[in-house]
């Protein structure tokens, strides 16, 4: 395993445990990393640990917080910039998201939060929000400025947010599962940039 401790030396102590916990959580499991390996691998006693977390599960929320909400990088006065010109916000925000599904850190934590969404309530909220509501606040002002400039057709933009997320995410979910069993996923390498296609001919005007 990689000399975790010595690529960090340059790092402040709270970065080193959420970079050092991060891989050990992928290695091992939310279940087989305990605060104890954490410290050895960070070079600091378990005590120390304390000193920024209160235990185990605040370190993973907080590591799950930065998967959640650093994928998409659009800033609230480029949405609408971007949301006049139509389909390229949303080939953008596709892109974005593809990228996420192949990094392989991103996926290897994605896999482990699939896992522990069913058992961690706290977890389901953070996902919640961080996740699922904010992504959907921010296509749903791309598509509302798309109505109100006749670029699309006049509907719910929250539904057509729901529609245009849920493929997205189902897509990554099923690349994630072939990937796990060693399945080739080249076949679906596309699929972003073609529901981008297909979505986009459904709500044009």
């Amino acid at each position: 395993m990689p000399d975790i401790t010595t690529s960090n030396k340059r790092m402040g102590t709270k970065e080193k445990i959420l970079k050092v916990s991060r891989t050990l959580f992928c290695e091992h499991g939310y279940k087989g990393t305990s605060v104890r390996k954490i410290a050895s691998e960070v070079g600091i006693r378990e005590s120390a640990i304390y000193n920024h977390y209160k235990n185990k599960e605040e370190i993973f929320l907080e590591i799950s917080k930065e998967i959640f909400s650093s994928p998409f990088s659009f800033k609230d006065e480029n949405i609408r910039e971007l949301a006049l010109k139509g389909k390229p916000f949303l080939h953008k925000y596709a892109m974005q998201y593809k990228l996420i599904t192949f990094d392989k850190n991103n996926e290897n934590m994605f896999k482990l939060l699939l896992i522990e969404l069913l058992q961690n309530k706290e977890l389901r909220g953070q996902f919640m929000s961080d996740f699922h509501d904010k992504n959907i606040k921010l296509l749903s002002e791309g598509f509302f400025v798309m109505m109100q400039n006749n670029v699309i057709r006049s509907s719910d933009p929250m539904i057509i947010s729901y529609e245009f997320l849920s493929t997205l995410f189902y897509i990554r979910l099923q690349i994630t599962l072939m990937r796990y069993d060693s399945i080739s996923t080249i076949t679906l390498s596309t699929q972003f940039e073609k529901h981008v296609d297909f979505f986009w001919e459904s709500i044009k005007i």
